[in-house]
């Protein structure tokens, strides 16, 4: 019989001619790293660690002694950490990161502001503040992402618009609601206890925008917005 191409054994459906590892050889890859169609079924160890590394890093900054005001809800550096998170890790990593930080402090581990942890923080007034860090740091990926897509310059004043407009538009409200729930303040109250973090934030996000783009040049692979986590 005459090994041809028409009864030669052909490759199994998007799996090329190296069996179960795709046509690039990674499990569950589908196309080029950095290419349109490119995506990864599932995260990688590497992945796995930086999830636990910026959740930690979130820890650090939230544990650092903070500025204490009359609403209860002191300015700490917790915001920063939240959207470098975001920024380096798009929205899939980066909210993984932010919601292991906000599960181990519930859990009871003292890695909120004041060493705090346990589920009494949510009877608190910074309640809303915390609980919004997960979505900010989802949010904040997925404009970083199209920053990092679309523009080859400008990006750190790209990527500081990105933080702050999730600033403004998730942690602040959010934050704003448990005062107003926890704190039983008016919302006006509410809100001129809110505005006290403001300058603040644009301090925070002008920073993270910064050192996101410092690692991006030092690691061009961390910029790739197609790939899987991002």
């Amino acid at each position: 019989m005459n090994n041809t191409s028409a009864n030669a054994p052909r490759p199994l459906p998007g799996t090329g001619t190296h069996g179960s590892r795709g046509s690039h050889g990674t499990p569950g890859a589908l196309g080029t790293p950095g290419s349109p169609g490119y995506r990864r079924s599932r995260w990688t160890s590497a992945d796995l660690s930086l999830i636990a590394v910026f959740a930690a890093l979130t820890a650090v900054f939230s544990i650092l002694p903070g500025v204490p005001l009359g609403a209860g809800v002191p300015i700490t550096l917790q915001t920063l950490a939240v959207m470098l998170t975001g920024m380096l890790l798009g929205p899939g990593r980066g909210a993984a990161a932010v919601g292991l930080f906000l599960v181990a402090g519930l859990a009871g581990l003292p890695v909120f502001s004041g060493f705090r942890g346990g589920l009494g923080v949510l009877a608190g007034p910074s309640a809303g503040y915390l609980l919004s860090f997960p979505v900010a740091a989802a949010v904040v990926g997925l404009l970083a992402g199209l920053v990092l897509r679309r523009a080859r310059k400008g990006r750190s004043v790209l990527l500081f618009a990105a933080g702050l407009a999730t600033s403004f538009a998730v942690v602040h409200p959010a934050g704003i609601a448990g005062l107003m729930l926890n704190g039983h303040l008016s919302f006006p109250a509410a809100l001129a206890a809110d505005m006290a973090f403001w300058p603040g934030d644009v301090v925070k996000n002008l920073l993270a925008a910064a050192v996101a783009v410092s690692v991006f040049k030092a690691f061009p692979r961390m910029a790739v917005p197609d790939r899987g986590g991002r």
